[in-house]
């Protein structure tokens, strides 16, 4: 049983419409031109680009990397080899490197001038600076050379412990440069998290800031690096940033004085073959050590140029900016601008210090285009009432993306109201997108050529055969199922680390649709293209058969203002009839859940079912998050249900392990009653 069904309804309200004249002047129009011109495929909006883009795979990949100018230097045999995912490889015999197509900053084999504008860098405590192409080619050129003098070579990993700054972006190229495989985690990860991470990978380099700076306080990690390099026997080296004065480490390399030593290295690229792995991602780890997530060069490149150039509409003139840290994949994905020839734009600190315009103010300074940002932080922006365009001037702004979360109905209606327009009169765009670290690109999402419609994802993405799978695994519109990728996608996963006969990866995605990659979210796709997701299918409410996403149930409750924050579980175990449906809130200051409770219970009941009404709602003062902010949902529904606590969930995977005391007590009362 899939949850609540949405019959065909008429469409909701428009909120942005594509300019007929500016349509024209976009990469995605460029290319169904550039394809009716030399490939013969006659496709003249959209849908119709799309269809073929999943029905034609290997016809639209080709095409994608010609026109977007993948820089090869041994040319593929084929696009794809092998039938059926998880089997399927791409581009056999093809050879490149990833850093190659950054540092030349541009597609279809444009080339940056040395004095044009690579990367903006901004730090909370109000430092900045700015790197052009020229410099950060001869930066990555002296850290490569840096990396090869400390015995790093092809195949050989990398780490980070390092923040949101030009000195993570250089290091990163110049491993990628070398064929080696980057990973990195935000210096605000305790020692267990990290070492949880990279000792599985067996680094050679470690690079380590000394301390960062957020919400105002600089915080040494000098402490932290010691403990990670005795977590790590196989390191050749550890290489420190002096970055907040906080202090050095034993016999660790000044990371300005390794570059000095390289100064007018020649910068060169090795190519490494398609799906050689360029980086780690992880999994979240809340029950166990995460998963090495390992994408390959030719994958990320291939579909990051794809995703910036024709579903972003970015390129050269253009100042692209995502919040994150290098714990998330949207780091990856940001410093991807880079592939296209969009300058970057590098932030460290708390979207919140000293307020939540902080951001607003970074779009204004630094004329930002495309600015990028959680949905979480969006419905704060309207919880405080915060009008951005009347304080700021927004007017280079084009252009807004949301992921991390479901956005509300409220999200795009504030983001439509408060953001203004343009310098050309045309309202923001909204991007809303939805993927994962699995692919580290978006399945979900916008185009410059496609309406947003109030509360709706505009379009599935080019080349991702998104469907929505009943309970018996049939494709269904206009309701809600199981989020599935039929075909397969170059950035997949090549591989798992310490996976060698990938069952695994396979049991992550493929044992229950074989041949289709389950995804784990609750989707809604409309007649019209776009979608609706409805939170995890594994944290599902079930109520007397009926089931819903818990991102419907938090779009009522916190689209309270009295309400800053909420959990939901449904204790309901396998097998078992109902058990309780339990809502835990978080108070916004100065407000009372017993004042709030009565109409809220009303609004429930009018808005979901009388079923999805709580039997009780609870405070308290924090919902426990992961490291990249995601509600622990499935976890405390496990503590709940009687598991214990350190099976449930890692602490380290954690952002706030405190916030689990409140649940553990209620189920330790539960038990000893």
């Amino acid at each position: 049983m899939t949850p609540q069904s949405h019959p065909h309804v008429d469409a909701p309200e428009v909120l942005w419409r594509p300019d007929e004249d500016h349509v024209a002047d976009t990469a995605i129009e460029r290319f169904r031109q550039w394809l009716r011109d030399t490939k013969n495929v006659q496709v003249t909006n959209y849908d119709e680009l799309w269809n073929w883009s999943v029905t034609e795979l290997d016809a639209f990949w080709d095409a994608t990397a010609e026109f977007c100018g993948v820089r090869w230097h041994d040319r593929p045999t084929a696009v794809t080899e092998g039938e059926r995912m998880p089997g399927v490889h791409w581009f056999p015999g093809g050879s490149l490197n990833y850093a190659e197509h950054a540092l030349s900053g541009g597609i279809a084999g444009a080339e940056k001038r040395d004095d044009e504008l690579a990367v903006i860098f901004h730090r909370e405590d109000g430092l900045t600076s700015q790197l052009t192409y020229g410099r950060l080619r001869s930066q990555v050129a002296a850290a490569r050379a840096a990396l090869s003098s400390l015995g790093v070579g092809m195949g050989d990993r990398v780490v980070a412990l390092a923040p949101n700054c030009p000195q993570t972006l250089v290091a990163f190229l110049a491993a990628a440069s070398l064929g080696a495989v980057w990973s990195s985690c935000s210096p605000d990860f305790g020692v267990r998290a990290i070492a949880d991470r990279f000792t599985q990978i067996e680094p050679k380099v470690l690079v380590a800031v000394d301390g960062y700076m957020y919400g105002g306080r600089t915080f040494d990690i000098t402490g932290t690096v010691r403990e990670l390099r005795a977590e790590m026997p196989s390191l050749n080296a550890t290489v420190l940033i002096d970055y907040a004065g906080t202090g050095r480490v034993e016999d660790a390399l000044d990371w300005d004085a390794l570059l000095a030593q390289q100064e007018g290295a020649p910068l060169a690229f090795d190519p490494v073959p398609f799906e050689h792995p360029l980086w780690v991602l992880y999994s979240s780890g809340t029950t166990g050590l995460p998963k090495g997530i390992v994408q390959g060069h030719g994958g990320i490149t291939l579909e990051h140029l794809k995703s910036l150039s024709l579903q972003m509409d970015l390129g050269p003139g253009e100042r692209f900016f995502w919040f994150t840290t290098t714990g998330w994949m949207m780091w990856n994905f940001l410093i991807s601008g880079l592939l296209v020839g969009s300058t970057v734009v590098l932030f460290d600190g708390s979207p919140g210090y000293p307020d939540l315009g902080a951001l607003w103010r970074l779009a204004e300074q630094h004329r930002i285009t495309y600015l990028g940002v959680s949905a979480p932080y969006i419905q704060q922006c309207f919880k405080q009432r915060l009008k951005p365009a009347q304080e700021h001037d927004l007017s280079a702004l084009r252009a807004v993306g949301s992921t991390g979360a479901p956005l509300s109905v409220e999200g795009f209606r504030w983001i439509i109201d408060e953001l203004g327009r343009d310098e050309h009169g045309r309202p923001v765009q909204i991007c809303s997108v939805s993927g994962g670290t699995d692919v580290c690109t978006a399945f979900v999402g916008a185009s410059p050529d496609v309406p947003v419609w109030l509360g709706e994802l505009s379009c599935r993405a080019l080349g991702a055969a998104v469907a929505a799978f009943d309970e018996d695994g049939n494709e269904v519109v206009e309701q809600v199922g199981e989020l599935v990728i039929t075909k397969p996608m170059p950035s997949m996963p090549v591989f798992f680390w310490n996976d060698p006969d990938g069952s695994r990866l396979h049991s992550a995605y493929f044992d229950e649709y074989p041949g289709v990659w389950r995804h784990g979210d609750w989707i809604r796709i409309t007649s019209r293209g776009s979608s609706v997701i409805y939170g995890r299918s594994d944290s599902t409410l079930n109520r007397g058969g009926v089931r819903m996403g818990t991102a419907e149930f938090y779009r009522v409750v916190e689209g309270r203002d009295e309400i800053a924050d909420s959990l939901v579980i449904d204790t309901t175990r396998v097998g078992e009839d109902e058990g309780k449906l339990l809502c835990f809130v978080v108070m916004a200051p100065g407000a009372s859940l017993s004042d709030v409770e009565p109409e809220l219970r009303k609004e429930l009941r009018s808005a979901l079912s009388p079923r999805h009404v709580p039997d009780e709602f609870i405070e308290v003062s924090e919902v426990p998050r992961t490291l990249n902010g995601k509600k622990c949902e499935v976890p405390v529904k496990k503590i709940l249900s009687g598991v214990r606590p350190e099976k449930a969930v890692s602490a380290d995977a954690l952002a706030n392990p405190m916030a689990l005391e409140p649940f553990i007590a209620r189920a330790t009362g539960a038990a000893t009653r």
